[in-house]
């Protein structure tokens, strides 16, 4: 087995963190894994420390990149309808059974850049639809739930083109590594005292009772109307079987449920999105009665718009976000073409599915409360990212006076 280029005890470290803070698992819990092949060091490492901690069996689901490449390659036209929806019917059962989830990333982000957008996104909308049942588990925060990454070579290589390989995936696994916070020599108390700075934040916004939040800078003149009865939340949260979790790691946001029919004005974005092996820049659109109803982009245009088309809910917004220009990951001045590092180095919104643990008392209200009080619902959730060093956030207040939150890309206080 060939030695990877970084320190194996980060890597045990980060194995602890995703199993002990990250999800949280309980003794006797059943865990699914999925990761790419790739990750396998990471997942054996995972799998380890779950034992540890008492799991009562742990099953590893792996994706292969070769196996990828290989349906676009060589598959009938009808295999970009299918998904395994058996597969993501039995993960949604476990997680009935009170199973945890646990997702490692690693793939190349980039991977199908050169294949058909039309087949990727036809596969995309399948396996959307497929993974509804499980999906909804995770977005309604049914069960604790993680992500964390892997310094795989494809990803390394996507990020760092000009270096050799092995220097390459050392470049990416020290940011992995220090943006989540195992770095530290203790870092579950690192995490604990990040967790309390995030809950301050979130305890600020739920005092306030914004009706809306009002983005200003380069490109942006926008309002995000926040959902009736909205709730902010941050680094860890209680699932609704009450296990206390980080769902990703790493970390920097707090975030909300905006309302699904009151957005309006425009917004750029700050950074690409890397969506399905496309890179989407520049992304541009216009929002009306929370509705985008006109959307560009420089690149990957075309990719965005059939995401747009996904459904009805394509094209309102599921979250808003809050992330300061100061956050590590922002100032590591790295695109990691991932959204769950790239997200956490500006502020962003999502398209699509809400998360109903963003209501007050969002454990005990059903679908149709959610949706009454403006949640929107989609089979997408895709972030991008809309802050910088010169974003100005006012919070507006529902008597229409308003309070500084963030001022050229910080806090405000």
């Amino acid at each position: 087995m060939t030695t990877p280029p970084f320190d194996p005890q980060l890597l045990d470290r980060l194995a602890e963190v995703a199993v002990r803070t990250g999800l949280n698992l309980q003794p006797g819990q059943d865990l699914v894994l999925t990761a790419p092949v790739g990750a396998l060091p990471l997942v054996r490492r995972v799998a380890a420390a779950a034992y540890r901690a008492g799991a009562g069996l742990v099953s590893p689901i792996l994706s292969d990149d070769g196996v990828t490449l290989a349906r676009f390659d060589n598959a009938g036209d009808d295999s970009f309808d299918r998904a395994p929806g058996w597969l993501y019917q039995g993960m949604a059962a476990a997680y009935e059974n009170g199973a945890a989830r646990m997702a490692i990333s690693a793939d190349d982000p980039m991977l199908l850049a050169d294949v058909d957008p039309a087949k990727v996104a036809r596969a995309g909308k399948a396996n959307s639809i497929a993974y509804k049942p499980a999906l909804s588990k995770i977005s309604n925060f049914d069960i604790n739930w993680s992500i964390v990454s892997y310094p795989s070579a494809g990803w390394a290589k996507r990020m760092f083109p000009d270096l050799a390989e092995d220097e390459a995936v050392a470049r990416l696994a020290n940011a992995i590594f220090a943006a989540s916070r195992v770095t530290n020599d203790d870092p579950v108390a690192a995490w604990a005292a990040h967790n309390a700075a995030l809950r301050t934040r979130t305890q600020w916004l739920n005092g306030q009772r914004f009706s809306a939040l009002h983005f200003t800078g380069p490109g942006a003149d926008l309002t995000v109307g926040l959902a009736d009865d909205h709730e902010w939340h941050g680094g860890a949260s209680e699932a609704k079987n009450g296990v206390v979790c980080n769902p990703n790691i790493p970390t920097e946001e707090v975030f909300t449920t905006p309302h699904a029919a009151r957005t309006e004005g425009y917004v750029r974005a700050t950074k690409p999105l890397a969506h399905q092996g496309s890179l989407i820049e520049d992304i541009e659109v216009r929002f009306e009665a929370g509705r985008i109803v006109e959307a560009k982009a420089s690149r990957g245009e075309a990719v965005l718009l059939k995401l747009l088309d996904t459904d009805e809910g394509a094209r309102r917004l599921g979250e808003v976000a809050l992330v300061p220009h100061s956050s590590p990951i922002s100032q590591s001045g790295l695109l990691f073409y991932n959204t769950l590092f790239d997200e956490n180095a500006a502020c962003h919104i999502a398209l699509g599915q809400c998360y109903s643990k963003c209501f007050l008392n969002g454990a005990d209200l059903s679908e149709d409360e959610v949706t009454a009080k403006g949640g929107n619902s989609s089979m997408i959730h895709v972030d991008w990212m809309i802050g910088g060093a010169d974003t100005d956030i006012d919070g507006i207040l529902p008597d229409g006076s308003t309070v500084p939150v963030f001022r050229k890309g910080e806090w405000a206080s």
